[in-house]
């Protein structure tokens, strides 16, 4: 049976300088659970709270039932996977698999049987009497990912566990870890700064800044329906731009600086109001047509970049500001640089935000949950 993590109102604090001021998490049985955010934010020090390196200034941590404030980090049955992998050089990738397990006195057989059965699930058997040396990066993660399981923990905690690998490996790596950890069902929770990565493997995502949860949802959610306009611009890249929101003919829209309107049907009843608004357009929300071929934002195009699949295209508004734009790559031509053209958004995917940025106005219909 899988472990819920729950945590009511946790607080941390150094000093005089409180880290995280009263953060309230339930992370559900087998979940692949990821706090995401930037260097400072107070999310691996909520790690480390819940493995018990870390002390705990305030709040309640549960491990299903259990109240695991001051027990021992040795007797939570937790898991984990380090940054630098922290696997032992002078051991073969079979002695550091096996670590964990002959510390618990375990018989050698049972020893054996359950390090060939980790070793396999990781596919690095073929490196068992290796030193960590002869490993590449990968390979070496794999280990540590082994040895975390195979004393078969309540729950898995993986802090920055791919940031010393290049792009490409990764990539490969949090395949692997999204499929371990669904066939052996443990709940995981993840810390990255990485969006990409984050959005890749997670069941849900807590982003988080300045020890407070700005947005918890599954990533889709997040990403289309970011909750403020930090988690807009953190999440992916966003083209920010002012306008107003108003009321024309009954239907609530935005209206950008330059009087290009869109309706929406989607503005949250509680903020339908005359205001000035931030609006949140991705690279692929923003349409490219050719000058006044309807009504619009006017742009010209300052630079592309061909990428295969996409091209993206960087253009200054009319209204001074500056725009990125990711089309699907035609056969046809990219438009060249000093070429003028009209922008339209999505009107179903763009999203806008009180002035100051601090409310998605924007109903998500979703049932995400927003701190």
């Amino acid at each position: 049976m899988s472990t819920r993590i729950v945590i009511k109102n946790a607080v941390k604090k150094y000093g005089e300088n409180t880290v995280i001021p009263g953060l309230s998490l339930d992370i559900l049985p087998g979940e692949l659970f990821t706090l995401l955010g930037p260097s400072g934010c107070g999310k691996t020090t909520l790690l480390r709270m819940i493995a018990g390196f870390n002390s705990i200034e305030g709040g309640e941590f549960f491990l299903n039932d259990r109240k695991i404030n001051d027990l021992d980090p040795g007797k939570r049955n937790i898991g984990m996977v380090f940054q630098n992998y922290a696997i032992f050089p002078h051991l073969t990738v079979r002695e550091n698999v096996a670590f964990g397990l002959q510390n618990k006195k375990m018989n050698r057989d049972e020893i054996r049987r359950l390090t060939d059965k980790f070793m396999d699930l990781v596919q690095i058997t073929e490196f068992a009497d290796r030193k960590p040396e002869r490993l590449s990066g990968g390979q070496q993660q794999r280990v540590a990912l082994a040895r975390a399981l195979v004393i078969q923990p309540d729950v898995l905690l993986m802090d920055e566990p791919l940031s010393n690998l290049d792009a490409k490996l990764r990539v490969e790596m949090r395949t692997v870890i999204k499929g371990i950890q669904r066939d052996v069902g443990i709940t995981t929770v993840y810390v990255t700064h990485d969006q990409e990565e984050a959005m890749a493997i997670s069941d849900r995502i807590a982003v988080m800044r300045d020890g407070v949860i700005q947005h918890l949802g599954q990533p889709k959610d997040i990403y289309q329906r970011p909750a403020n306009q930090f988690v807009s611009t953190f999440i992916g890249r966003s083209n920010i731009m002012e306008g107003e929101l108003d009321e024309e003919g009954g239907e609530w829209g935005i209206r950008f600086k330059n009087g290009y309107r869109v309706g929406m049907s989607n503005i949250r009843a509680d903020q339908r109001k005359q205001q000035h608004i931030v609006i949140s357009a991705r690279p692929e929300e923003l349409l490219v047509h050719p000058k006044n071929v309807t009504s619009g934002i006017e742009a010209v195009v300052k630079d592309s970049v061909f990428l295969g699949l996409n091209t993206h295209y960087f253009v200054r508004l009319e209204t001074g500001e500056d725009a990125e734009i990711i089309q699907e790559s035609t056969i046809d031509s990219i438009i060249a640089p000093g070429t003028d053209v009209t922008l339209t958004v999505n009107a179903q995917k763009v999203n806008a935000f009180t002035s100051d940025g601090s409310i998605n106005i924007v109903d998500d219909g979703a049932a995400a949950e927003k701190q």
